[in-house]
């Protein structure tokens, strides 16, 4: 029997959790100790039911457990890059949730570091385990499709975050559209030459305010002149819109909006099915548990990373590029082959 990793996890917010839920029920890893900056009876009460041995405030004591062997950091996006700093400093192999930072110099900085401590290091782009998504690259490396002309992206919330979200997150390009902007990447396996936005505020005047937007349409343009079209809203009322699309010289290929069922009830007054699934959660719990199983296997075999820091930072420089062409109305150019 192969032993176990031994985790520990920096951040016990919403995502953290998930990932400290996923990983007890894993045999591939040992779910040691926890740290969160505020410790109060809810989350103590919480760990004591998943038998965490450990709840530390500072995660500085997390990684000074020599028993430990990779971490996952889970906390707020702008401690991101300082977290991978410290966790590749003390040895530990990581998983980091997106994006790696919200300013390309520090996120250069972050996996300069990595890479002279010889650590791996995973960036949390779930989309990418997604079963559908994966049909759609291995469609596309296969040839079948032919060569590619246009993928199609379409990514709505369900509803919009707080504003208080909204403030800290670096704006919808960064929050939100790079998931889309790394599945461009992803599924075109080569880089992008030229992006263009459109943005609005259709949704919330609070967006505007933050000087954010809650509605976009993005277009990529890659190096082989095929192009991409993302398009963005923060308030779909019928659920969470997530489908995409690869139109190639041989063919085409659609992954569909995942729902509760695949029922479709006709009568005379109408054709109806289930609506697609609300939350993220539910609709990406599959990849989530996938990119947690390839990172357990790139740490114990050594294997390439599935999303690795430079993927994070092409995400990043992506969404930087998108938010000025928002701000210019202009198209950014980017250089060949590397953004």
């Amino acid at each position: 029997m192969v032993k176990p990793i031994v985790v520990g996890i920096i951040g016990a917010g919403r995502i953290g959790r998930l990932h400290a839920d996923n990983l007890r029920v894993m045999p591939s890893f040992k779910l040691k100790s926890i740290a969160e900056a505020v410790v109060g009876e809810e989350l103590l009460a919480w760990a004591e039911s998943r038998n965490l041995g450990s709840v530390f405030v500072n995660g500085e004591d997390l990684l000074n457990d020599p028993e430990i062997e990779a971490v996952f950091i889970c906390t707020p996006t702008d401690t991101h890059a300082t977290w991978i700093e410290k966790a590749a400093r003390a040895k530990k192999n990581i998983f980091c949730e997106k994006p790696i930072s919200l300013s390309s110099a520090q996120t250069s900085r972050a996996l300069k570091i990595v890479k002279e401590e010889g650590v791996l290091l995973q960036v949390g782009f779930n989309r990418r385990m997604d079963p559908s998504f994966r049909k759609l690259k291995q469609l596309v490396q296969s040839g079948e499709l032919g060569k590619p002309h246009v993928v199609k992206i379409t990514s709505r919330d369900p509803q919009p975050p707080g504003e208080a979200y909204v403030l800290s997150s670096g704006g919808m390009f960064m929050d939100m559209t790079i998931h889309d902007f790394d599945m461009a990447r992803y599924l075109m396996g080569e880089e992008v030459i030229e992006v263009y936005t459109r943005g609005a505020n259709l949704v919330d005047p609070m967006f505007g305010r933050c000087e954010d937007v809650d509605t976009a349409v993005i277009t990529l343009t890659f190096a082989s002149g095929a192009i991409c079209v993302i398009d963005n809203s923060r308030k779909a009322v019928y659920g969470y819109d997530q489908r995409v699309e690869v139109f190639g010289s041989h063919g085409s290929a659609t992954a569909d909006n995942c729902r509760p069922t695949t029922v479709e009830v006709s009568t005379a007054a109408s054709v109806t099915r289930d609506q697609p699934l609300h939350f993220f959660l539910e609709r990406y719990n599959q990849a989530f548990t996938d990119e947690v199983a390839a990172f357990a296997q790139a740490v114990r075999l050594q294997e390439p990373i599935i999303c690795s820091g430079i993927d994070g930072q092409q995400a990043e420089r992506l969404a930087e590029a998108a938010k000025e062409s928002h701000r210019t109305g202009l198209p950014v150019k980017l250089s060949h082959g590397a953004i």
